[in-house]
C-alpha cells in the first residue's frame, strides 16, 4: 500500500510510502520480531528458566513499541494542525483509513485460523465457537470475564488482545485530541500546557491498575483494556509534541537507557512472566517501565536523529520486514504451532526457543508477504 503521507500510518500496521521515515518502518520489524521471540520462548517452556525466562517474557515489549508508534503517528496531524494554525484532520477520513488499514488482513487471518483449527486440535480452545468467531472478528473478545479460560480466547489468535486495545485507542483518539487541544489549549499552540495534559492523562493507566487490582466489580478481562495501557500510547503522543517543538535526542543515550531499563524490568520487580501481573506493585512497575522503554526506543527516530541507530533500522532488510510486520504479527502464532508440531515434532513446552523462532520466521515471512499483497487496500 502506498501511503500519501505519514499521517495515514499506524503502529501495528506497517505502511510503505515515499515520504515515510524509513527507520520508523524498520522499528516495526524490530517490534514484531520481539513479539515472535517471546512467543517462541513461551511455547518451548522457557519462561520458567529464572532470569533468562524473565528476559524472554519481557520481549513482549514489542507490543508497547507498537503502541508508542501509534500514539506518535496518529496524534501528529492534530498537533501539526494546531501548531500551524490550521483546522484539524477529518475524523471521518481518519476513521475510514483506520478501518481499511487493519481490517482486511485481520478478517482473512481470523477466518483462516478458525478454518485451520476446525481440522486440528492444539489444546483447550474456548473461543472456537460461533460467538467466539463474531467476537474475534469485531475485536471485542477481551470485553468479558475470565477471558483467558472461559471467554473467547482462540488458539492462534491469542496475540489479538493487543490489536483490540489498539482499535480502542483509535476510537478514543479524536476525543483525546479534542480534550487536549480544544478544551485545555483553546486551539492555540501551547506546547508546555499540552505536555502537562499528556502527563496527567498518562496517570490514568496507573489509576486503572489500582482499580482493577483492589476492586472486583469489573470483569477480570478489564486488566487488558485500553485504560491500563494508555500511558504507552501517551509516550508516542508526547514525542509528537516534542518533535513539533524541535527537540532532538541522541540515539546512543536513548538506546542505552532503554537497555538498562529493560534489564531492570526483567527482574521479579515487574512480577511473574505474564501479560498482567497479579500484584499491584508489580503491575505499576511494569506499566511505567514499559512506557519508558518503548518511548526511548522510538524517540531518536521520531525526533530526527540520523545516527547509527536510525541507519540500522532504516536499512533495506529492516524496512522490508517492517512493511509486512503487521501481517507477521497476525499470522505468526498459527504458523508457530504448525512449525512446532508438524515441522520440528516437539511436544509443547519443550525444545529450543531460538530454533523455533528461526523456523517460524522462515515459514511466516512468505505467508505474511502473500497476505500483505492480497489483503492490502491500495490507494
Amino acid at each position: 500500500m502506498i501511503a500519501s503521507s505519514q499521517v495515514d500510518q499506524g503502529g501495528l500496521e506497517a505502511v510503505s510510502g515515499v515520504d515515510r521515515v524509513a527507520s520508523l518502518t524498520g522499528v516495526r520489524a524490530f517490534a514484531a520480531l520481539l513479539v515472535l521471540g517471546t512467543h517462541a520462548a513461551y511455547t518451548t517452556g522457557k519462561y520458567t528458566h529464572g532470569f533468562a525466562g524473565l528476559v524472554y517474557s519481557r520481549m513482549e515489549i514489542g507490543v508497547p513499541i507498537f503502541f508508542v508508534l501509534s500514539g506518535y503517528l496518529l496524534f501528529g496531524p492534530w498537533v501539526r494542525a494546531v501548531a500551524g494554525g490550521r483546522t484539524g484532520p477529518s475524523v471521518r477520513r481518519y476513521a475510514w483509513h483506520r478501518v481499511r488499514r487493519i481490517m482486511p488482513a485481520y478478517v482473512v487471518t481470523v477466518l483462516a485460523a478458525y478454518l485451520i483449527y476446525h481440522f486440528r486440535s492444539a489444546g483447550p480452545n474456548p473461543g472456537h465457537t460461533w460467538i467466539g468467531l463474531l467476537r474475534n472478528l469485531t475485536l471485542t473478545q477481551i470485553y468479558t470475564d475470565n477471558y483467558m479460560f472461559n471467554g473467547y480466547l482462540h488458539q492462534g489468535l491469542t496475540q489479538m488482545w493487543s490489536l483490540a486495545v489498539e482499535v480502542a485507542f483509535y476510537a478514543v483518539l479524536p476525543v483525546l485530541a479534542w480534550l487536549l487541544l480544544v478544551v485545555v489549549c483553546r486551539r492555540r499552540w501551547r506546547p508546555w500546557l499540552l505536555l502537562t495534559g499528556l502527563v496527567v492523562l498518562a496517570l490514568v493507566s496507573l489509576a486503572w491498575m489500582v482499580l482493577v487490582h483492589t476492586t472486583d466489580f469489573l470483569p477480570s478481562g478489564a486488566r487488558i483494556w485500553l485504560p491500563g495501557y494508555l500511558s504507552w500510547f501517551i509516550g508516542g503522543m508526547l514525542l509528537t509534541v516534542l518533535q513539533a517543538m524541535g527537540v532532538r535526542v541522541y540515539g546512543f543515550i536513548a538506546v542505552s537507557l532503554a537497555i538498562v531499563s529493560f534489564l531492570i524490568v526483567s527482574t521479579p520487580i515487574a512480577g511473574e512472566p505474564t501479560t498482567s501481573p497479579t500484584g499491584l506493585s508489580e503491575a505499576l512497575v511494569k506499566t511505567g517501565f514499559y512506557a519508558a522503554i518503548a518511548t526511548l526506543v522510538v524517540a531518536p527516530l521520531a525526533l530526527g536523529n540520523r545516527g547509527w541507530y536510525a541507519r540500522l533500522l532504516g536499512s533495506r532488510p529492516m524496512v522490508w520486514l517492517g512493511e509486512i510486520s503487521y501481517e507477521i504479527f497476525l499470522v505468526h502464532l498459527v504458523v508457530m504451532e504448525i512449525a512446532m508440531v508438524e515441522v520440528l515434532g516437539w511436544p509443547v513446552y519443550t525444545g529450543s526457543a531460538p530454533a523455533l523462532f528461526v523456523v517460524t520466521l522462515v515459514m511466516t515471512i512468505p505467508v505474511a508477504w502473500l497476505l500483505h499483497r492480497v489483503a492490502r487496500v491500495r490507494t
